[in-house]
């Protein structure tokens, strides 16, 4: 048995990027200030007990219709070129790809985020996903947005863990996703995942992927060390490190120290199953 894929997933808002990706391009063309738009969509939420990304996916619509603009894919394409991500981000994923390779790896890249995918799968670093699991409008032949297809919040984030533990990636298959699997027959072990996220929306996903074998990292800047500590104190995460991907950071030795840990077992169960079946 060989299980030489490894699995890096990540949220994107504040784990890859400084900020909300509406706060870039998206709120300010409406002409008002981020906080006025959070402050709306949570005071909706609250009111109207809503699921809080089915909330601001309505109230991004809703703001569009309001300046007689409906919501367009290719609207929302547009807006992933203007995100500015973290230091090292653009060079990240060649870089840990060409390490995970010289170790006898394959790296897969996921990204896992309550985030738009419109404007992820158009930024810089798009291309490099092999899937990306986030919200996502339904559209008409027009283009416009009509209903959200996809909403993916804090809970439901485990799910996309458990289809890539699995190798069913398809969002609409949920039958094979809920069958029984043997370990031996999943895709990518879960001690082959690393997860890295920036807050609480991950948690569940943080503490699933270390309960099971695999390595959970918090990312943090300035104003967000606390809530990083707290995670690792509260054993939520094995490491928590500033959110800095250039080479020789701290995430950058930490993933490629965990890549590199990630080879040797894999060796070594290699070797056992062989002298097993002789």
């Amino acid at each position: 048995m060989k299980n030489n894929i490894v699995a890096i997933m990540y949220d994107f808002d504040k784990t890859l990027c400084a900020k909300n990706m509406q706060e870039y391009t998206f709120i300010p063309n409406l002409n008002i200030e981020p906080s006025e738009f959070w402050k709306e969509a949570d005071n909706l939420r609250i009111e109207q007990k809503m699921d809080q990304v089915l909330t601001y996916m309505y109230l991004m619509q809703k703001k569009m219709n309001d300046v007689n603009k409906p919501l367009k894919k290719e609207y929302l394409n547009k807006l992933g070129k203007d995100i500015l991500l973290y230091d090292g981000v653009e060079e990240w994923f060649e870089r840990i790809n060409k390490y995970g390779k010289e170790h006898g790896l394959i790296i897969e890249h996921y990204i896992i985020s309550s985030g738009l995918k419109e404007i992820i799968e158009e930024t810089k670093i798009g291309k490099y996903f092999k899937n990306i699991y986030a919200s996502e409008y339904l559209y008409n032949e027009k283009s416009e947005a009509v209903w959200p297809k996809i909403a993916i919040n804090y809970t439901n984030k485990t799910q996309f863990l458990i289809r890539i533990n699995k190798g069913i990636l398809d969002t609409s298959d949920d039958y094979n996703i809920n069958k029984r699997m043997d370990s031996i027959n999943k895709r990518i072990p879960t001690t082959n995942m690393i997860y890295i996220g920036d807050g609480i929306t991950d948690v569940p996903c943080m503490k699933l992927t270390k309960e099971r074998g695999g390595v959970s990292i918090a990312v943090y800047n300035n104003k967000s060390i606390k809530t990083a500590k707290s995670l690792y104190d509260d054993e939520r995460i094995n490491y928590y490190v500033k959110a800095d991907y250039r080479e020789n950071s701290q995430i950058d030795q930490i993933v490629k120290k965990t890549i590199l840990a990630m080879s040797i077992s894999n060796e070594l169960k290699n070797f056992s199953f062989k002298e097993n079946i002789k």
